[in-house]
């Protein structure tokens, strides 16, 4: 039932673009707004005071229920928190200090006033809080797709087990329509795949025998026989909860600093208003109700809300939106840190690369014919598991070659393999220029292709040269571009691999990158990590497998390949491309700084807003209500502007 309630949902999703609506996705995070819960407390706290101030006139009495009513409804949430922060943490914070403005405002007899602050004072607060939730929703939207049975397939039938249960080497059937229960290797069927909660992409991606699938994600028309590589505690799908349930915890540094200094400017604020109080009928011979309402508009204007509102609804919704488009962050934290990111390092292998060779080439000897030493070849290394081998296999079958079966098949470790092939010794493995017996033409080529970056292996038949095979991991189609992107916004690429520098420098021309650093180990890339630190600030690390992991630690900013990353890599990085996508790393490094720039432009906006209302009820005296709506307004102001970023 689940699984057709989803596949429904998504399916009236997708139709929902063909309409002529000009923009469903806002009216509908509009009508999510007026539903939410704190955001009815508090209209209805507005529709309350409306009430109170046109029945005034009438009936003081019964205005005055409407006002307590709108103080209630309005103010109960906040002042539950202001009460639970002075108890639990013994500081004040903003809560307290408006619900004391509202309650002293209320006792001079400025009912409307203070129940206007109230209704304001909900209202931006259900707006902040409508931006976290909204976060934690499309961080978290995978998480209503929770696999909790599957089908496990056993000598006697198929048998219904808790997901929990399944164990690498199972065999589970998925059926049409059915939530895929765990992280596995398809065996047999075919089908396309909705992994739009995993990976960000839209449209379902076709999937046959031997391709990956990941938990939680949605199996389509076909029936599936999925050999499960990962139990449910290792799977993608929960390392992303549990990144989503770290993210909650992870705060900004500016946001850090807010909170700690908000307790102490709270306190200021009410020493001060108590000083007023105390003195200024003294000082300045004003009378007890003036003093009085001069410090209830002092304790309103000179409250931080839009100081402590400046920084998380602009950072969440920055997180919201990047979760959207396949790119999951740990913590607000990591999205203001990469907003100062000056260079990025990518890993080569399965990062800048697709981590899967090809045959580049394949150069016959003089005398021999390409395609029977291309036959043979795949031949003998028709049984090894070596990448190489399962590359000159792949190019011989797409070639339509005939295979014969190969006879003594032995592995030379850290050389090739060898086999007789119709009666014929032949050995493939790494070429080596020293070899007095390899031919001038075969020595020329190999050095041309090496230089280039190729991986030559040597081709030998009965003790004779029979030619040169090639093979090179292919660059990822978008690297170029994603590099690209970053040298306009500033940002130095740089690479960092474990493989031979001729290799390396060969990727990095191809990708437009000028940093190489080639032939290193996880030990070499921490310390270079160090050094792009020391030389340009704040670095950024791309990478996917478990030798990237300490690297991924050491940068400001881990970012981890989530497509077939290691566990390791993902559990250590801070950000995580789930569709493997490198253009989301310039596209979010661009987020970030907007961001940043948004959460300045609200620091500076509250600061001087505050200013300028305090100087103005010092000054010339500003009415309550004016000061109840230029504060709070710009606490509105200051969340709406952070709340743009969600588009």
């Amino acid at each position: 039932m689940q699984a057709k309630a989803i596949h429904k949902s998504l399916s009236v999703s997708a139709s929902t673009k063909n309409t002529q609506e000009p923009n469903p996705r806002r009216r509908e995070s509009l009508l999510r707004l007026l539903r939410h819960r704190e955001m009815l407390l508090a209209l209805g706290s507005g529709a309350l005071m409306l009430a109170g101030w046109g029945v005034s006139g009438w009936s003081r009495e019964f205005s005055v229920m409407l006002y307590i009513a709108a103080y209630g409804l309005g103010g109960f949430m906040k002042a539950r928190e202001g009460i639970a922060t002075l108890i639990r943490d013994k500081d004040l914070d903003v809560n307290l200090l408006m619900i004391a403005a509202a309650v002293g405002a209320a006792s001079i007899g400025y009912w409307n006033e203070g129940a206007m602050l109230i209704f304001i004072f909900a209202l931006s607060g259900a707006l902040e809080s409508f931006a976290s939730e909204r976060s934690r929703k499309d961080i978290s939207a995978l998480i209503a797709l929770k696999p909790e049975t599957a089908l496990r397939v056993e000598e006697g039938g198929v048998k219904q087990v808790a997901a929990a249960d399944l164990a690498a080497g199972d065999l589970v059937l998925v059926k049409p329509g059915e939530v895929i229960p765990s992280d596995g290797i398809i065996r047999s069927g075919g089908s396309s795949v909705n992994q739009s909660a995993i990976t960000g992409e839209s449209i379902p991606v076709d999937k046959t025998a031997e391709d990956e699938v990941y938990a939680g994600t949605l199996n389509g028309e076909g029936a599936l026989y999925v050999e499960v590589t990962r139990p449910a505690e290792n799977t993608l799908f929960a390392k992303i909860v549990a990144m989503v349930e770290q993210a909650e915890q992870e705060t900004p540094q500016t946001q850090r600093f807010i909170k700690k200094l908000e307790g102490r400017y709270a306190k200021g604020v009410v020493f001060v208003t108590a000083a007023l109080l105390l003195l200024a009928p003294f000082a300045f011979g004003w009378s007890w109700q003036h003093t009085f309402y001069k410090a209830m508009v002092f304790l309103v204007v000179a409250s931080p809300c839009a100081l402590v509102s400046s920084v998380m609804p602009a950072m969440l919704s920055a997180m919201s939106r990047s979760a959207r488009k396949g790119v999951l962050f740990k913590g607000a934290a990591y999205m203001d840190l990469l907003a100062g990111v000056k260079v990025v390092a990518f890993d080569k292998t399965g990062t800048l690369t697709t981590g899967t060779p090809v045959v580049t080439a394949l150069i016959a000897a003089d005398g021999w014919d390409r395609r029977e030493v291309l036959s043979a070849c795949a031949s003998a290394e028709r049984l090894s598991g070596h990448p190489l081998a399962r590359a000159i296999v792949s190019r011989a079958e797409e070639e339509g070659l005939e295979l014969a079966a190969a006879e003594e098949m032995k592995a030379q470790p850290g050389w090739g393999v060898e086999a007789v092939v119709e009666g014929r010794l032949w050995r493939i493995g790494k070429a080596d220029l020293q070899d007095a017996m390899l031919p001038d033409p075969l020595r020329a080529k190999t050095l041309e292709l090496a230089e280039a970056g190729h991986t030559v292996s040597v081709i030998q038949c009965d003790g004779r040269y029979a030619g040169l095979i090639a093979l090179r991991d292919e660059i990822r189609p978008e690297a170029k571009r994603a590099v690209a992107q970053l040298r306009q916004l500033g940002v130095t690429a740089a690479m960092l691999t474990g493989d031979r520098v001729e290799t390396a420098r060969a990727v990095a021309a191809e990708a437009g990158i000028d940093l190489v650093y080639g032939g290193l180990l996880p030990e070499d890339k921490v310390r270079h990590v160090g050094e792009l630190r020391a030389r340009f600030g704040q670095a950024a690390m791309v990478g996917d497998g478990v030798n990237d992991a300490p690297a991924l630690a050491a940068a400001s900013v881990g970012i981890a390949m989530g497509d077939g990353g290691s566990g390791a890599a993902l559990e250590v990085a801070d950000v995580v491309l789930m569709n493997g996508h490198l253009e989301r790393v310039a596209d979010t490094i661009s987020l970030a700084v907007r961001a940043r720039r948004i959460v300045k432009q609200n620091l500076i906006f509250a600061g001087v807003v505050i200013l300028l209302l305090i100087a103005g009820n010092f000054v010339q005296g500003i009415p309550l209500p004016l000061g109840v709506i230029g504060h709070e307004g710009s606490t509105i102001l200051v969340i709406l502007n952070g709340l743009r970023l969600l588009r």
